[in-house]
């Protein structure tokens, strides 16, 4: 298979990765062999089997490196300005466009869920770091009395739920709710969100 100048500026791990990604979105998981997988990368199974081991490895690696955990922790580590309106703006902005970015990878957890040993711990590792990273944000916003002071793990639960719901009534198509849009979603739910908090 020929490359194209994509994919020959890319390292041989993110090809192998990309291309697992579009073959299981689009196969599911059994459809596909490792044959499949590192023919459409422009490589050979048996690099394949060097860089990852195993096609369920392959699938984990993508997940960990293409999922949201490391963007989110730098967000709030350094781009936070301590008004809860801005702040949750950005994090819901970012949120909805990595969610958006990895579509094909959250539709492979869904559809697989269940299929692969140890899988659901793994996606369940980057919801739960936004969990942690959000509470902690609220707990320290309540500290500065910017906010209520009342329960903010359940608060941040509650604003990811609502922004997963958004996005999973966006993933396979627009006859949900096709009048709703998510932009004006996201800035009338942070809206909302911002005058119940405050104090």
């Amino acid at each position: 298979m020929a490359m194209n100048s994509t994919s020959s500026k890319i390292g041989s791990s993110d090809r192998l990765l990309l291309s697992a990604l579009n073959l299981i979105a689009e196969k599911g998981y059994n459809g596909v062999t490792t044959l499949e997988i590192a023919t459409a990368a422009g490589l050979s199974e048996k690099t394949l089997f060097r860089h990852f081991g195993s096609k369920q490895k392959l699938l984990e690696a993508a997940y960990d490196r293409y999922h949201y955990a490391e963007e989110m922790k730098k967000l709030f580590a350094e781009k936070l300005v301590w008004e809860l309106e801005t702040d949750l703006l950005l994090i819901t902005k970012t949120y909805h466009e990595i969610m958006n970015r990895n579509r094909k990878m959250i539709q492979i957890s869904l559809k697989e869920d269940g299929q692969l040993p140890g899988f659901r711990e793994r996606t369940q590792k980057h919801p739960q770091q936004l969990l942690e990273f959000l509470t902690e944000y609220f707990t320290t916003m309540a500290d500065q009395g910017k906010i209520i002071p009342d329960n903010p793990e359940l608060h941040a639960f509650s604003f990811m739920m609502m922004q997963f719901g958004a996005f999973m009534n966006d993933l396979d198509s627009r006859t949900n709710y096709s009048r709703i849009r998510l932009e004006p979603f996201v800035h009338e739910s942070v809206k909302v969100f911002t005058r119940a908090l405050q104090p």
